[in-house]
Order: structure tokens, then sequence, then C-alpha cells
């Protein structure tokens, strides 16, 4: 599909109607009888706490309140079990009603999914982020709705940035590396850190495609994963940071997510690509962080990589008036709000953002709100996509070892890949 552009936040808000904000526009005014809807929704708190079963408790409770008859019963699961619990239903004939979870492709291929369409409001379903909306759609029908979003910025430690000399964050590749090697000849550990391991791969890498001008798919949305902007982008890398010695002890392909950020926050990175949560966490532990865009080759990128984590609806139970009204509870701003903030996250609506980038609390978080209506998401509309994530989280970190060839890296992943979507 073509990426409808966004038009800014405030002339869409003002255009809708929805600067005063969405007060659950679907609500019921009465049925035929009790209704309970089942939801299974994914566990945000890092510190092994109960904050996203609190914030649950107390949406359904309000939301109960002002639709007698209708009952909302929560699962909340660990991001490890999640999408496996929810296939399990499905594939017993269990399904939720509703599940918040990674990926919705596989269901709306199937027809287990209620679009967006037949569910929200008018006001509720055009105030989702026009990206967000792109990346929710399966053959140009919205089944994912996004439930919340992150972005991805340039992390850099500003303590060792002023160590080494290095008097503003870089706007090139080339400034990049320059900074990379000061911070080098400085003995920090991590000048760059470049987790091309199998935890996250797919995302370090989509970034830097990015960055590159490239990307996984064309313009019309098929893959186009070794084209001539890719194999570029991971000729530099290769040959400007890792063959350069700027990304530390850990081999690029051997470096998982989990333990570069982990670095970052015992400050022995230089920089990295980060998202909200790594801010909190490093300047917890007393690092100094400086966040701007990822550079691109020659100037700015042309977009920043986007993420979202989604929200949809089963057709097995029926139910589609309730879990409508109840959706357009959860997507108001007072409730969307609350779960960002509450989690370093991003709105997925425009009148939450605007609300978020004006709020003192939230100054922070400013950048990544900035960024997110330009993202770019990965295809996650593709059911292909599960397999060709795998295929790159398996095999990217060999494109950037020594005498590693990303022309025929890429190839291999890009045959893969549109062997992969021929079959969808």
């Amino acid at each position: 599909m073509q990426r409808r552009r966004f038009l800014g936040l405030a002339a869409a808000a003002g255009a809708l109607g929805l600067t005063g904000g969405l007060t659950g526009c679907g609500t019921l005014t009465g049925g035929d009888g009790d209704v309970t809807l089942k939801l299974v929704a994914a566990d945000y708190d890092l510190t092994g706490g109960d904050s996203t079963r609190k914030y649950w408790a107390g949406l359904v409770a309000a939301f109960e309140a002002k639709n007698p008859g209708v009952k909302v019963q929560v699962q909340i699961e660990s991001w490890n079990d999640v999408d496996r619990k929810v296939a399990e239903l499905v594939k017993a004939g269990q399904a939720p009603d509703l599940a918040q979870i990674g990926a919705y492709a596989d269901y709306a291929a199937a027809d287990k999914l209620y679009a967006a369409d037949q569910l929200l409001s008018i006001p509720v379903g055009a105030n989702f982020l026009a990206p967000l909306v792109d990346a929710g759609e399966y053959k140009r029908t919205q089944y994912g709705m996004p439930f919340v979003a992150s972005t991805r910025l340039l992390f850099y430690n500003e303590d060792l940035f002023e160590k080494a000399g290095i008097s503003a964050p870089p706007t090139t590749w080339d400034e990049l590396a320059a900074a990379a090697e000061k911070l080098r000849k400085k003995g920090v550990t991590y000048p760059f850190a470049l987790p091309l391991g199998p935890e996250e791969a797919q995302a370090e890498t989509m970034m830097w495609l990015l960055s590159g001008g490239g990307g996984y798919t064309d313009g019309i949305d098929h893959y186009k994963i070794d084209s001539e902007a890719n194999v570029r982008t991971f000729d530099w890398l290769r040959d400007e940071l890792v063959g350069a010695g700027l990304t530390g002890p850990v081999a690029p392909g051997k470096l998982d997510r989990k333990e570069a950020f982990a670095a970052f926050a015992r400050g022995e990175v230089g920089m990295l690509n980060g998202h909200p949560s790594l801010m909190q966490e490093a300047e917890k532990k007393g690092v100094k962080v400086g966040k701007v865009a990822l550079p691109g080759r020659d100037g700015k990128a042309k977009a920043t990589m986007g993420v979202a984590d989604w929200i949809m609806a089963f057709k097995q139970n029926g139910h589609r008036k309730e879990i409508g009204a109840f959706l357009d509870f959860v997507f108001s701003d007072e409730n969307v709000l609350r779960f960002a903030g509450d989690n370093d996250l991003l709105p997925a609506t425009i009148t939450a953002s605007l609300a978020m980038q004006s709020a003192p609390e939230h100054a922070a978080l400013r950048e990544f709100l900035a960024a997110l209506p330009e993202s770019q998401l990965p295809p996650v509309g593709k059911t292909s996509w599960a397999q060709v994530s795998g295929s790159v989280k398996a095999q990217i970190g060999k494109a950037v070892e020594p005498g590693g060839k990303p022309s025929e890296v890429l190839g291999r992943i890009a045959r893969e890949a549109t062997a992969a979507e021929s079959a969808e």
C-alpha cells in the first residue's frame, strides 16, 4: 500500500472535531441481556509489579459502571506468553472477544477478526495516527487497532561525549563514525553498540535501512530487501563501523538488544539506537542520556522506525456492539494518556498525542512524539512478516562480519521474502 502522509496533528484534530477529547462515543444504552467480554492483554510492567493489572481493573470498573449489563474479564499474560496463549485459545475454538498482543495479520487472513470500522464510532476510528492505521491494515482493511506506540532515536551518553571532546551529536553517518572513533580512543567499551543478534535484529536492521534511504518494502508494499540502497547501507556498516573496530568486543551478530541496553545503562556504551523505556532505566542508574534522530548517510534520515502493539476483536462470540462500545472507551484520551504515560510509551491517537506534547511531565518524550507521525512501521500487515523477520534475525549478522558480503546475505533474505510473500 502507499503510505498516507500525515498532515499535522493539530490540523487533523481540528478537522475531525476532536480537540476536546473523546469520551466513549460507543457507550451502550441497553441490551438484550448480560454480556461478558473476555480480553487477553500483555503485561507492560518492567519491574514485575502489577501496574498493568491495576490499569485494566480501573478501566473496566469505570466502563461497567457506565454500561450495565456488560462485564469485561481481563487475563494478563507476560509478553513471553501472550501471543502463544491467544493462539492456543483460537486453535481450541475458544477465542477471546479481544486480544491485545503483537500481531494480527494471521487472524485477519483467516477471517477471524472484525474490521475496525465494524466496531469503532467514526470519531474514534478517525483519531488514530496515520502511520499506525497503515500498519494495522491487511489487504487495505484495518483489523489491527494500535494500542500503544514507540519510536526509536539515537541515544548517546553525554558524559562520555564530553570526555571524548565531542561537542555535538552526529547528523551524518560520517560524523557518527568520527564520534565513535573518538570514543574508542578514550577506551569506551562500545563506541557504537550494534545489536544484530537474534533477539531483535529485524528492528535494528530496519532503522539502518531507513536511514540509508531504503527499507524492507518498496513503494507498492512488496519486499525489496536487497535493493541497491540497502546493500550500500550494510557495506558501510561492515566497513566503517564494524571493520573499523567501533562496535565493541561482541560481534554484532551475537549482540542482543537486551545486552546492549544493559551495557548502555552501565555507562559502557557511547551510542546506540534506543526507545523510551531505555531512557528511563539509564537515567535511574545515573547515565545522562542525549537523544536525536538517527542520522542519514548525508543528513536527516528519510524516516525513523515506529513500533505499535495491537488490539484486535474476534468474531467467534459475536458481541460486536458491546466490543465496539468497550473499544471506544479504551481509546478515550483519559485512558490512552494514562497507560502511555505510566509506561513511558506513546499514544496511538492524535488527540492524546497533542495532549502529551504539551504536558510538562512528559517533556522527555517529546522527541519520540515528534518522530511518530512520519515514522514507518515494519510490514506487520503481511502474513509473511513473521517468516521474513525470522530470516533477518538468523542471517543479518553475517553481513557485517569480516569478509561478509551484504549483497549475498540480503539477496538470500530477499529470495526467501519473495517466496513467502507469493504464498500469502
